[in-house]
């Protein structure tokens, strides 16, 4: 989704490249007037190319867009790039000027020095790119479009090696800039339609008043995946969280994403007092694993008819 964002220039970088090829173009040929129409052109290219690498905001599905606005800010995002353009136009009108105009030493040190001044006065603007671009790019790909099975509940539940034996595969695991872990991401494709599995450690582990801010956003983004959650429990108490603690969270959840919830107990592997109306698994075996699984891409398939 983010991967045309690079490095951003900051200004002093903008100003030596542009005015090292406006020498070259002086000396080849043989023209000071040269000088500023290289040296303008430059400028506003780069600058126009660095707006156009950021994604048109209106265009973004619901999803990354409330990724973006939790990751780095939509609104700072718009402000800036929005000078940056400005900065791209007056580079070029200030280049225009100089061309129609009498062309002396003067005129040329003139002009070279609005540019400047213009590429600086926006160099907070280029350091702020700079830091969300970065950011943005680690953003692995999640399609919302997707049928998606959200696994959640508290740490040490079991999440993880659900995902790992449903998928059969080593699961891509990639760090988004508001979780402490990252996010770990599996496909499965049953009877010809791929599916998208989503483990959630950092972020559906813990009740939401212990969130921050950017948390909190990155959560909501969930509300417009489409799907099913699989709220992993730990009865057994070796997770480290008591039971009670997990209920509240599981009603927390089904309380703000609207999406259908599967709850399954899992580690029945050990003796304990497991609810008897409760799907029991255990990931350790893979008792009840497929058909918990088979539980959630029925609820998906029924989902997609209505």
């Amino acid at each position: 989704m983010f991967e045309r964002l690079s490095t951003v220039p900051d200004a002093q970088e903008l100003l030596e490249r542009a005015f090292r090829r406006g020498s070259k173009a002086v000396k080849a040929a043989g023209d000071d007037a040269a000088f500023v129409g290289t040296a303008g052109g430059v400028l506003a290219t780069a600058l126009s190319s660095i707006v156009r690498r950021f994604p048109t905001f209106e265009k973004l599905p619901e999803f990354y867009y409330d990724l973006v606005d939790a990751v780095v800010g939509v609104d700072q995002l718009r402000i800036s790039l929005s000078r940056v353009g400005w900065a791209a136009k007056q580079i070029r009108r200030i280049s225009r000027e100089y061309m129609r105009s009498p062309r002396g030493a003067g005129e040329r040190r003139s002009a070279l020095g609005r540019m400047a001044s213009v590429v600086k006065s926006i160099d907070e603007d280029l350091a702020f790119l700079n830091e969300a671009s970065a950011r943005l790019r680690e953003i692995p790909g999640i399609d919302p479009s997707l049928p998606t099975i959200i696994i959640a509940g508290y740490p040490n539940v079991g999440k993880s090696s659900f995902l790992a034996m449903v998928t059969r595969a080593r699961p891509e695991i990639a760090s988004y800039p508001f979780t402490t872990q990252g996010l770990i991401v599996g496909h499965i494709t049953m009877k010809d339609k791929r599916y998208q599995i989503l483990d959630t450690p950092g972020l559906l582990d813990r009740p939401l008043s212990e969130r921050n801010e950017i948390e909190r956003q990155a959560i909501a983004a969930m509300r417009h995946l489409r799907g099913v959650v699989l709220f992993l429990i730990d009865p057994t108490g070796h997770c480290g969280y008591p039971l009670d603690a997990q209920h509240r969270l599981l009603e927390e959840i089904k309380s703000w994403l609207e999406l259908p919830v599967v709850v399954a107990y899992n580690k029945s592997d050990i003796p304990s007092d497991h609810p008897r109306d409760g799907i029991r698994i255990s990931t350790l075996t893979g008792d009840g694993v497929q058909e918990t699984l088979e539980i959630c891409l029925s609820i998906m398939s029924a989902e997609s008819r209505l």
